[in-house]
């Protein structure tokens, strides 16, 4: 059984006949010790507070029986480890991606490659959000600077609370319209509609760090920790 907080995802799921509801991962509707085993995998790092990731953690064990195991993936700071670097950082928009982009006038991305976009104009965006947020407030109290750096696409982590640029990718064409053809100027309206940008929070782990957290709950036992591409993750046993 699966859950999302997601009704598109779930919705994909249940096209394809396997079973999943929508839930809050703070808050899962499943009965108290039900379940043999659990899997969260990149759900942790989008918790913005450490009392949230504990919180979620905690909820995982509740649904398990005693005796049974839990398998978390949380996004590593550690993008390069012990001297290699992981498969987010080699990963590039490859040349069969590009022809494919170019033949069927869409990115359509393969499913091992579901990451995000980097976008070169979101820190001037980011700071004309934190200009006009400051200019409404004329007058009062000094705004502090509330801006959470933005990730550049591919490279290494410099701050473990960030937000990471997301493309909606495959806006449908009009009748003998093509894509590639269109051109707009750069940061216009117009190609905001035609690939809007949105900000995904990320907490991203240090080593330890998960492994740590799991270990504050008296509830479950850590089996298991290692790094896995790009990904601190844990094994955990329900006492």
């Amino acid at each position: 059984v699966g859950c999302d907080r997601s009704k598109n995802l779930v919705d994909i799921c249940g096209e394809k006949h396997f079973q999943a509801f929508v839930c809050d991962a703070l808050s899962v509707p499943i009965r108290s010790g039900s379940c043999d085993a659990c899997i969260s995998i990149a759900v942790i790092h989008h918790f913005s507070t450490a009392e949230r990731r504990l919180a979620t953690i905690r909820e995982l064990a509740r649904l398990l029986r005693p005796g049974g195991t839990a398998l978390i993936y949380v996004w590593a700071m550690e993008q390069e480890y012990k001297n290699q670097k992981s498969k987010y950082l080699k990963e590039k928009n490859g040349s069969k991606n590009k022809e494919k982009e170019m033949n069927t006038g869409t990115a359509q991305r393969p499913l091992n490659d579901q990451g995000p976009d980097n976008c070169s104009q979101d820190s001037a965006w980011s700071n004309q959000l934190l200009n006009d947020f400051k200019d409404e407030s004329c007058g009062a109290m000094p705004v502090a600077d509330f801006r959470l750096p933005v990730h550049t696409n591919r490279t290494s982590f410099h701050s473990q609370d960030l937000l990471v640029p997301w493309h909606l990718k495959g806006r449908t064409k009009k009748k003998k319209e093509n894509i590639d053809t269109v051109v707009v100027p750069r940061g216009s309206k117009e190609l905001q509609e035609l690939s809007p940008v949105f900000h995904r929070y990320y907490h991203v782990f240090s080593e330890g760090e998960l492994e740590a957290v799991c270990r504050s709950l008296d509830c479950v036992k850590v089996q298991k920790s290692y790094y896995d591409q790009g990904n601190w993750c844990v094994i955990l046993e329900k006492l």
